[in-house]
C-alpha cells in the first residue's frame, strides 16, 4: 500500500498530487469565472430593462435545473463541435481546445448561476437608507456600486460563497467524464491499472476533505475579519 501510493518510480504519489493540483487550479478559475459571471446577472436582474432580466433569469433558471453532469457534457461536446464549425466557415483549421480551459469556463457558468443568487440576496439585504445616504454624497453609478453596495453586501454573500468554493471542489470531480486530468480522473487510472480501487478512491477521499478542511478554516477567518465591521445587534 505505502509503495503504490510512494513518490518513487512505482508509486502514484506524483501523479496524485499534480491530479489535485490540476484540481485546485480548475476550481479556482472556475470559482473566478463564476463570481464575475454571478455579479454582472445579480445586477442585472435587480436595475437592467426588463428584457436583459427576463433573460439573466432564464439563465439561472436553465442551469439551476438541469443536472451538472449534463451540462457539462453538453457545454463541453457542443461547445467544442461550435467553435470548430466556426473556424471552418472562416476558412481556419480547426483547433485542439484545452480540457481544463474549457473546465474552467464550464464549471463557471454553471457556478454563475448559483453565485447570482447570492449576489441577488446579499444587495437585498443592504439597509436602503445607506444606499440613499451615498447618493446624498454624490456617488452613483460604478462608484456606488464600489464604494459602497460592494463592501457592504461581502458579509452578506461571504457564507454563501464558501459554500459555493467546497461544492465547487466536489464539482470539479464530474470533470473526469470528460478526460481532464485532476484528482478524481488520476485516482481512476491508477485503481484501474493497480487494482487498488479502495485504497486510491479512499486516497482521493482523503484529499478532497482535507482540502475542504483548510477551506473552512480561512473561510471562517475571512468570515470574522469582514464582519469586523459589522454593528453589533444586542
Amino acid at each position: 500500500m505505502f509503495e503504490l501510493l510512494s513518490f518513487g518510480e512505482q508509486g502514484w504519489g506524483n501523479a496524485l498530487l499534480k491530479g489535485l493540483w490540476m484540481t485546485l487550479q480548475i476550481s479556482a478559475g472556475s470559482f473566478v469565472v463564476g463570481l464575475l459571471i454571478g455579479l454582472v446577472v445579480a445586477c442585472a436582474k435587480l436595475s437592467a430593462p426588463r428584457p436583459i432580466g427576463l433573460l439573466m433569469r432564464g439563465y439561472t433558471t436553465v442551469f439551476r435545473a438541469v443536472p451538472e453532469l449534463l451540462l457539462i457534457l453538453l457545454l463541453y461536446y457542443a461547445g467544442s463541435m461550435g467553435l470548430n464549425a466556426l473556424m471552418l466557415w472562416l476558412g481556419f483549421e480547426q483547433v485542439n481546445i484545452s480540457g481544463p480551459l474549457v473546465a474552467i469556463l464550464v464549471l463557471g457558468l454553471v457556478q454563475g448561476a448559483y453565485a447570482s443568487e447570492i449576489f441577488r440576496a446579499a444587495i437585498l439585504a443592504i439597509p436602503h437608507g445607506q444606499i440613499e445616504a451615498a447618493r446624498a454624497f454624490g456617488l452613483s453609478g460604478f462608484g456606488l456600486f464600489r464604494r459602497v453596495t460592494l463592501p457592504i453586501m461581502a458579509p452578506y454573500a461571504l457564507a454563501g460563497m464558501s459554500n459555493l468554493w467546497i461544492n465547487l471542489i466536489k464539482d470539479s470531480a464530474l470533470i473526469s467524464v470528460v478526460g481532464t486530468n485532476e484528482l478524481l480522473y488520476t485516482a481512476k487510472q491508477a485503481a484501474g491499472s493497480t487494482r487498488q480501487y479502495l485504497l486510491f478512491y479512499l486516497t482521493a477521499a482523503a484529499l478532497y476533505y482535507l482540502v475542504t478542511l483548510a477551506s473552512n478554516y480561512l473561510s471562517g477567518r475571512l468570515e470574522r475579519r469582514i464582519r469586523r465591521w459589522m454593528p453589533v445587534v444586542e
